[in-house]
């Protein structure tokens, strides 16, 4: 048997809309550690990870490993009936081919209950290696966020240069160019820490940026770890556990 509580539902409402339009049919994981998923994008360029620890869980109950197999768009339907503030409980037993729902109301007053088909997905679980990036770079979650949404306006690929005392966004289209420089800075309203071994220039594709930054919802701070030749890690860390997703540098044709 599996049943986890949240004490509101607001924040996995958050997630789920976060990456509804980034995957569609994916495997649910819960274990000993939480509740767990790794899925990729249906043209294999991104990928998103993200773990809800069993500890952080108002209630948490799992006596053997199961696999919901789930489509995103279902469960956010199923998750506007619940108000954010509703206490949210997950509970199935094993083997069972229903994932039930139960919102309950912030003073017990309305109790509602759903049942959600669960699938049957036939997914390979990635194996994500850990690797050595070139930089680090820790920052506001709404500056990163308002930056890709400004630039997109320009152009659909994110050039970001990054060297030890600051980091560049830049884009070049038909229309012009431009670009948005952060500066090393540890204090103050809106600090961006860098680490950085040596300059690192790369380019990534906006439309699965600006899908990433919906996950700003979640936590203030957003941390970008940046490599030639590998993928971008977009990391957000909040109350419950963590979501990552992995974005493929776009490789000139020339």
């Amino acid at each position: 048997m599996f049943q986890a509580s949240i004490s509101k539902s607001l924040t996995f409402k958050k997630i789920i809309e976060a990456i509804r339009e980034l995957v569609v049919d994916v495997n649910f994981e819960v274990n000993q550690n939480g509740l767990a998923l790794q899925a990729m994008d249906a043209s294999h360029v991104a990928l998103v990870s993200f773990l809800l620890r069993a500890e952080e869980f108002e209630e948490f109950e799992c006596h053997q490993p199961q696999i919901f197999g789930i489509n995103i768009g279902n469960l956010a339907k199923i998750l506007k009936c619940a108000e954010n503030d509703d206490r949210i409980t997950l509970r199935a037993e094993s083997g069972s081919s229903k994932l039930t729902f139960i919102f309950e109301g912030k003073q017990d007053e309305k109790i509602s209950q759903f049942n959600l088909n669960l699938m049957s997905l036939d997914t390979e679980q990635l194996g994500i290696p850990d690797h050595d990036y070139t930089a680090i770079v820790h920052l506001k979650s709404d500056e990163f966020s308002r930056i890709c949404r400004e630039l997109s306006q320009i152009s659909d690929t994110l050039s970001v240069d990054v060297d030890k005392n600051k980091i560049t966004f830049r884009v070049g289209g038909d229309l012009g160019d431009g670009e948005i420089t952060l500066k090393h800075r540890e204090t103050g309203r809106n600090p961006t820490v860098i680490e950085a071994h040596e300059p690192v220039i790369c380019s990534y594709a906006m439309r699965y940026l600006n899908l990433f930054n919906k996950s700003s919802a979640l936590s203030d701070e957003i941390t970008l770890s940046i490599s030639e030749n590998l993928p971008l890690i977009v990391h957000f860390q909040f109350e419950l556990g963590y979501i990552k997703y992995y974005l493929a540098p776009k490789v000139d044709d020339d």
